[in-house]
């Protein structure tokens, strides 16, 4: 079974301490090795979760988020990003959301979700919440969808966005403009030998609340399918 190693939170402790190219230079063989073992964490989360659902990425290594940051806009000027994450997106147009995972020392979650969908994606799925957001509200009042991922979390609009009113019944998800949900992780879990288990646990999770998102995103506001 793959764990993490200790020493993998451990070199990202010490990154954190020392975001800078000389650190990281001299220590390069030391994070080619966390890597690696990040990378085969992606890999045998992914090859566990084709198990269950149709996956475009290609692989682990597919997955993962450079450690290298563009800070060519960003007043934090870290050259990196301490952390290991990846996602794995959904075989598209029939299904839709992506799984996501983020592992940092005290900050790591496992989720997913719909982040900053394309404008009319996100234009359809208000339009079906505004007509019926009950299909959605099922689950994510479900208890147990709760007891693993608590709220709905993403960025919203202020008010309400442009050509719906502010006094909506559905206007605290109308309000969203990406929509997701996560489940945290301490250290000793993430380096428990079930933690690969419980990630894979958490992605299944998720299904119910894809299969409603799924079910507004390839469908009319009269229940007809719009993909091929």
């Amino acid at each position: 079974m793959t764990q993490l190693k200790k020493s993998t939170l451990e070199f990202l402790k010490k990154l954190e301490e020392n975001n800078n190219r000389e650190w990281f230079t001299e220590h390069k063989p030391w994070y080619q090795e966390e890597h690696e073992q990040a990378y085969n964490f992606a890999d045998a989360l992914l090859n566990a979760l084709k198990g269950h659902d149709e996956i475009s990425t290609l692989n682990g290594k597919k997955s993962l988020m450079r450690v290298y940051r563009d800070v060519r806009f960003s007043k934090d000027k870290s050259p990196y990003n301490p952390r290991w994450a990846g996602s794995f997106s959904r075989v598209k147009p029939h299904l839709r959301g992506g799984y996501y995972f983020h592992i940092k020392p005290g900050a790591t979650v496992i989720g997913g979700g719909f982040y900053g969908p394309a404008p009319e994606d996100l234009k359809l799925l208000r339009n079906q919440i505004a007509q019926d957001d009950q299909p959605l509200r099922d689950i994510l009042n479900d208890p147990s969808f709760q007891k693993v991922f608590g709220g709905l979390q993403g960025d919203q609009v202020k008010t309400a966005p442009k050509g719906f009113d502010k006094e909506h019944p559905a206007i605290d998800l109308l309000r969203y403009k990406s929509m997701y949900v996560f489940r945290n992780f301490s250290d000793k879990e993430v380096l428990s030998p079930n933690f690969l288990d419980e990630a894979i646990a958490t992605f299944l999770a998720l299904r119910p609340f894809f299969d409603v998102m799924t079910e507004y995103l390839t469908t009319d506001l009269n229940g007809l399918s719009i993909v091929d």
